[in-house]
């Protein structure tokens, strides 16, 4: 797929009144972190959750998933220095940085922030690692990462 078509869709999945780049799938994101060398994926979720939940797993791309938490655990308050560690990892403000959650609503957060940090391509990945929850009460059966069958390791 085309970057460019799969930046303008992102685009157009924005609320009204957004400013970040744009909502990828996790289909998109992966094209995009394939086909797009600087690209990159920062996983937002807390490290328990990376621990026990699993990580997406770049290593076929020769990339390696940032690790930064949007919340620390375990009192969840919002990691203050979330963008200062950002720019530690990714100094340059055009590369195209996908922000990754289990859902996607910490990810649309940093996402936002970061594109008012001055990050000029940054995305939030739909649906997260493991979506919504089905009938059920489970996570990864309907959506996200791990349902689109992308790669992802477990400790």
């Amino acid at each position: 797929m085309n970057l460019d078509i799969i930046r303008e869709n992102a685009t157009k999945r924005l609320n009204h009144g957004s400013i970040y780049a744009g909502e990828v799938t996790p289909l998109e994101a992966w094209e995009l972190l394939t086909y797009d060398s600087a690209a990159v994926l920062v996983d937002v979720r807390t490290h328990p959750e990376w621990m026990f939940v699993g990580l997406p797993d770049l290593r076929s791309l020769g990339k390696d998933l940032i690790r930064i938490s949007w919340q620390i655990f375990p009192e969840m308050q919002v990691n203050d220095s979330f963008v200062a560690n950002v720019v530690e990892s990714v100094s340059n403000l055009d590369t195209s940085i996908m922000f990754i959650c289990r859902s996607g609503a910490r990810s649309q957060a940093a996402a936002e922030l970061c594109a008012k940090s001055g990050f000029t391509k940054a995305f939030n990945v739909i649906d997260g690692f493991e979506g919504g929850q089905n009938a059920s009460g489970h996570r990864g059966l309907t959506a996200g990462w791990k349902k689109s069958d992308l790669p992802w390791v477990q400790s």
